[in-house]
């Protein structure tokens, strides 16, 4: 379900969605219905998984590591962090981009931009185990 999420600009509604389904499946695989009113935390504590969210800023924190890690004329280096200034944007509020969902992740975990780049410290910082 998370192949690419590391380049995705993710709103909260498309994290939402994501826990929905990955919730779905968990309970198909465990035997539950919503009928049986089984919350999701026990679910989770029961199978040992982790929200679909943290797996996410995992990955995100991870790709932002390795784009950092390249030389300033790879190609990827300039796809993701370069903006460009020029282009004319239209009405209404602007779209969400990776770099302020890049940012907001950093906010929210407390950690920051060096400890990503440092690979033993970002697997410390923001290892979550897997689903």
């Amino acid at each position: 379900m998370l192949y690419g999420a590391e380049c995705w600009p993710t709103k909260r509604r498309h994290v939402q969605q994501l826990s929905v389904v990955e919730m779905r499946m968990v309970r198909w695989f465990c035997g539950h219905t919503r009928r049986d009113r089984v919350r999701n935390e026990v679910i989770r504590d029961r199978v040992g998984m982790t929200p679909i969210e943290e797996k996410l800023t995992q990955h995100r924190l991870r790709w932002f590591g390795y784009v950092q890690r390249r030389p300033p004329e790879a190609p990827v280096r300039n796809g993701v962090l370069e903006r460009v200034d020029n282009v004319k944007r239209g009405r209404g509020r602007p779209k969400l981009t990776w770099d302020e969902s890049v940012k907001r992740d950093f906010k929210d975990w407390n950690i920051y931009k060096e400890i990503v780049l440092d690979r033993s410290a970002r697997r410390l910082a923001i290892n979550v185990p897997k689903p």
